[in-house]
């Protein structure tokens, strides 16, 4: 599977060195060191070998549907609030 990032692709190359022991494991931080532990060498190699050209910087980060529909629930709130408020108004005149 190929690196959706740039990012991606230079933390599994940081953590492919450290496999092989060109580079130090405790050098690894954050997503390298989390790849090193949990990845092989031949998936890691895949992840590094991946064209940079074309990659974005980081990946986009997905919304989870709960988090989406959470956001609508509060904007239909708000619209209902304001039609409720107007309404009032309209009707006190």
């Amino acid at each position: 599977m190929p690196a959706k990032s740039k990012a991606q692709q230079k933390a599994a190359g940081a953590a492919l060195a450290a496999k092989r022991g060109d580079a130090k494991k405790s050098s690894l931080k954050g997503a390298s060191k989390s790849m090193y532990e949990s990845m092989s060498e031949k998936q890691l190699d895949e992840f590094a070998s991946t064209k940079r050209k074309g990659k974005p910087q980081h990946a986009a980060k997905s919304r989870s549907k709960s988090a989406s529909s959470r956001s609508s629930a509060r904007k239909a709130r708000k619209t209902s609030t304001a039609r409720k408020t107007w309404s009032r108004r309209k009707s006190s005149r």
